[in-house]
C-alpha cells in the first residue's frame, strides 16, 4: 500500500473535507468568473452604446450589471445551503458569466433579425436570472428530496 495514495475506503470526515475543499475552489472560480463577466459585459455594453444618450447608458449599466450584483449578493448567503445547491449555484454563476460575455461579444448570436442592437442588453439580464433561479431551485428540491429519503 502506498502511503501517498488515497485509501480505498475514505472516511466520512475525509470525504467531507474534500467536499468542502472542492466547494471552496468552485466558489472561488465562480466569483472570479462573475467579476470578469461583469467587467467584460460592462465594457462591451459601453462600447456598443458609445453613441447612446448618457442617461439611457446609465440605466443600461444598472440593468446589465444586475445579474452579477444578484449573484454576488446571493453568494454571501449561500454558505448555509446544502452542498448540491451551492454547487449548482456556483456552476450556474460561471455559466451566466461566460454566457453573457459570449452573447455580448457576438460569439453566440441570439439577436432576432431586424431587432435593435440594444435587444441583447435588454434580454440577457432577466434571462440570466431566470436561468439561475430554475437551476438553483431544482438543485434545492433535489437536495431536500435526498435529505428526506
Amino acid at each position: 500500500m502506498n502511503v501517498n495514495a488515497p485509501s480505498e475506503t475514505a472516511t466520512p470526515i475525509s470525504r467531507g473535507r474534500r467536499e468542502v475543499r472542492l466547494l471552496g475552489l468552485l466558489r472561488a472560480a465562480a466569483l472570479i468568473a462573475v467579476v470578469a463577466g461583469a467587467g467584460g459585459s460592462l465594457g462591451l455594453m459601453l462600447y456598443a452604446g458609445r453613441r447612446t444618450p448618457r442617461f439611457l447608458l446609465f440605466l443600461f449599466v444598472i440593468w446589465v450589471l444586475s445579474p452579477f450584483v444578484a449573484i454576488l449578493g446571493t453568494s454571501r448567503h449561500s454558505k448555509r445551503w446544502p452542498a448540491v445547491t451551492r454547487a449548482a449555484f456556483y456552476w450556474s454563476a460561471i455559466i451566466v458569466s461566460l454566457g453573457s460575455l459570449a452573447v455580448y461579444g457576438g460569439i453566440i448570436d441570439l439577436k432576432p433579425a431586424g431587432s435593435a442592437n440594444a435587444f441583447l442588453y435588454v434580454a440577457v439580464p432577466p434571462a440570466s436570472l431566470v436561468f439561475m433561479v430554475i437551476v438553483v431551485g431544482v438543485a434545492a428540491l433535489m437536495s431536500r428530496r435526498v435529505a428526506g429519503a
